[in-house]
């Protein structure tokens, strides 16, 4: 399993700038979130993996008394594997990160890549290359901001399209000014751990959150925000429009992503998500890239405290109605 750049140094301060107190407890990232009445939450995204380690119970144990000081009434947990048993009651919930994923392995050569994808798969990249679809990088910051409102166009289109949530504007414009920063190279080595303050994992990693745009004839067609981190890319937000669909511009921008990673060295190329039920053709997509599909264990909550965690699912319960 490859490191999750949600447990970076990088993550946890792009999260203190839209808002959210971070903690870390045995070196996993917690992000507090504000519920009502003065109470809130812990979030821990993909723990166990910022050092490589598994979740434990003492890991749970070690929370409670920074619980009991935050006003927290639970834990909302991601584990990269199985949870232990632990001494609280534990509940199952809606993902908050995908659960299941699809990620190549870049250590293949491009044509081992290419033999593995579905054929409808390969012929539309061929297609788009015969285009001559352009893929290219784009600077966010430093008031770079006509590109930027040229995704967001085309991220509203897909949301009001394909029925997807998504952040709000304000959330994509604050990650990649705060993270678009020059695209390291895959560390050879496990290299030493780096002091709190920079952009960097526990494990001394660069993160980088950059845009990419497919266009053809000047016009951009899909688009997608990657993130470099320790030894994968993994595709977070995509966008697309349905003009020029013939074109195949998803395609181009996956491939050329895949090919770029390669050459710097990257282990891994995660798709990030995929579910039948809910995406099926986004799902139905990624898969004909091939791959190996990864199941995570879901999204739980450790309750602390039954009775004020009762409150919160009635408050849920009653915002879902009135929605």
């Amino acid at each position: 399993m490859h490191t999750s750049f949600l447990q970076s140094q990088g993550w946890e301060e792009f999260q203190k700038s839209v808002g959210y107190q971070t903690f870390r407890v045995d070196s996993a990232l917690l992000i507090k979130k504000s519920l009502f009445f003065g109470k809130s939450y812990f979030y821990a995204p993909r723990a166990g993996t910022s050092n490589g380690e598994r979740v434990t119970g003492n890991f749970i144990d070690d929370i409670i008394q920074l619980a009991k000081k935050e006003n927290c009434i639970f834990l909302r947990i991601e584990p990269s594997a199985a949870l232990p048993a632990i001494h609280y009651p534990l509940r199952k919930v809606a993902d908050v990160q995908p659960s299941q994923t699809i990620i190549l392995n870049l250590e293949k050569s491009e044509e081992e890549l290419l033999a593995q994808m579905h054929p409808k798969t390969r012929y539309n990249i061929r297609l788009a290359e015969k285009k001559a679809v352009t893929v290219r990088t784009v600077e966010t910051r430093h008031g770079a901001s006509e590109d930027f409102e040229k995704f967001w166009e085309l991220m509203e289109e897909t949301v009001g399209r394909d029925k997807f949530r998504s952040h709000g504007k304000e959330y994509y414009k604050t990650m990649l000014d705060s993270l678009d920063i020059s695209i390291p190279t895959a560390p050879a080595s496990s290299p030493p751990r780096r002091p709190a303050g920079s952009k960097e994992g526990n494990d001394g990693n660069k993160l980088s959150v950059r845009l990419y745009f497919a266009e053809y004839e000047n016009k951009i067609l899909a688009a997608g925000i990657f993130v470099f981190y320790a030894d994968a890319v993994t595709y977070l937000h995509g966008a697309s429009t349905h003009e020029r669909k013939e074109i195949m511009a998803p395609y181009a921008l996956h491939w050329q992503m895949i090919k770029l990673a390669k050459q710097l060295g990257y282990k891994h190329y995660d798709f990030y998500g995929i579910n039948e039920k809910k995406w099926p053709g986004v799902t139905r997509f990624k898969r004909g890239f091939g791959g190996k599909e990864v199941n995570y264990p879901g999204c739980y909550d450790a309750i602390f405290n039954k009775r004020w965690y009762t409150i919160y699912c009635v408050f849920r319960y009653i915002k879902r109605l009135v929605r």
